[in-house]
């Protein structure tokens, strides 16, 4: 054995050391807690994580893999296998991808089909506000649609209503993992050769008529804040099958630049030299040529080694989900002075949250439950922010609104959502839905 070998193979037992410590700490600092109703805190969202997930940090950061590289590719690559999508990009955020989605449609290289400042992106007016602010960011217009009680969704009725002659895209959430009706309102945006984004942040793993959501537009999104379906910390994603979108996102999250070599690599094209681009002289180095006015929205491979771990239970965290919804959903159902939520007909989801409104008729309000809850240590949180043109943020801004606000008026003011995330106990759980059923039924 070589001098290189065997220091090799110390290295390799020196990290397997390590690594089996990192296992110990992992099992000593998590022991099996009790539930005590009332003092232990319930949340609404988290991660669920594992000893494999510590170890995969660990492993990553003894590597030093601090940008993206090898483990960035490869969740990539696993993770657009995973949805059935040709290409994923990595990016630091569910909000830059929704960004990154929103922006790539305004590149020169789509020619007359690009996105110009003026044009309308129909969208909803109750949900998260970075799949609204990337249209502003453009210096494009929303069009905001109301949405429905109960599943908490636009319909393809009220998209179709809001199509005019500016209209150039659709950018809609599913909200809190209940797919909206995407296959229909995937088929408008077709048959008036609109683009269309999924924001499909909260609801990796919902299907649509047997469907992954996420498959239907041309470009979809994915975030793995902590509070999501996978976790890498923070982190996100942008897939799509186009190829020529694909190349839009690459060259815009990575400054905008041309080249499209992985960071380490040179003259993958054969030709690095030989470029003329603009008004630069002939041979100015490819890697240097910027053909997008682009961001640096890349992950690490900290990330990414944590989010390959967590792919791996992807469907067991699916399940938990889509069986912790049920259990409350059983538990709540008949209380008095609630509406509860129901999936899109044709829809599986993978849900996010589990979705009360307080009828205006409850003889209670949304706010008195939600204090009794939350003395019960039992986390809450509203559907986000609820009607977004009541917002300062949106005050000054252009905007246009189709048809009444009434429904996301109404979840401004009646509704919230409770956790179903896979690290609830059905002990938990059903603490939730008796606290919720006392409350209500005490005061009716």
């Amino acid at each position: 054995m070589t001098l290189t070998d065997t220091l090799t193979a110390t290295l390799t037992d020196e990290k397997e050391a390590v690594l089996e410590l990192v296992r110990k700490y992992h099992q000593a600092k998590n022991p099996p807690r009790g539930f005590e109703p009332g003092v232990t805190e319930i949340w609404p969202s988290g991660a669920t994580l594992f000893e494999e997930d510590r170890v995969a940090l660990v492993e990553a950061a003894l590597d030093m893999r601090i940008a993206a590289g090898h483990s960035s590719r490869k969740f990539e690559s696993a993770f657009a296998r995973k949805l059935g999508l040709r290409k994923a990009h990595l990016t630091n955020s569910g909000s830059s991808a929704n960004l990154l989605a929103l922006s790539a449609l305004t590149s020169p290289q789509l020619g007359d089909l690009r996105l110009r400042p003026g044009d309308e992106v129909i969208t909803a007016a109750a949900g998260f506000p970075t799949t609204v602010n990337p249209i502003l960011q453009n210096g494009l217009v929303p069009v905001f649609v109301d949405v429905e009680l109960g599943t908490y969704n636009a319909t393809a009725e009220r998209v179709a209503a809001a199509i005019g002659p500016k209209t150039k895209a659709i950018m809609i959430a599913h909200a809190l993992g209940n797919p909206f009706e995407v296959a229909e309102i995937a088929e408008l945006a077709e048959r008036h050769h609109l683009f269309l984004i999924e924001d499909n942040c909260d609801a990796v793993g919902s299907t649509y008529g047997g469907r992954l959501t996420g498959t239907f537009g041309d470009l979809t999104t994915v975030s793995f804040y902590p509070a999501h379906h996978l976790t890498m910390g923070e982190g996100g994603c942008v897939l799509t099958a186009n190829l020529a979108l694909a190349r839009i996102v690459e060259s815009m999250r990575d400054w905008g630049r041309d080249c499209w070599c992985e960071p380490g690599e040179n003259n993958k094209c054969l030709k690095r030299f030989q470029y003329q681009m603009g008004d630069l002289p002939h041979g100015y180095d490819h890697k240097y040529i910027f053909s997008h006015v682009g961001y640096n929205l890349k992950a690490t491979d900290l990330q990414a080694a944590l989010g390959l771990s967590q792919l791996a239970r992807l469907d067991e965290f699916c399940a938990a989900r889509r069986a912790n919804w049920r259990r409350l959903r059983g538990a709540l159902d008949g209380v008095p002075g609630l509406l509860l939520p129901e999936a899109t007909a044709n829809s599986d989801p993978s849900w996010f949250g589990f979705a009360i409104t307080v009828r205006p008729d409850a003889g209670y309000s949304r706010a008195e439950l939600v204090n009794f809850l939350e003395d019960r240590k039992i986390g809450t949180r509203r559907l986000f922010a609820g009607n977004l043109t009541r917002h300062p943020a949106y005050t000054d801004r252009d905007y246009r609104v189709v048809g009444e606000l009434t429904n996301s008026d109404i979840i401004t003011e009646h509704t919230f959502w409770i956790g179903v995330y896979p690290a609830l106990t059905a002990e938990q759980l059903d603490y939730v839905a008796l606290s919720i059923r006392e409350f209500a039924e005490g005061r009716h």
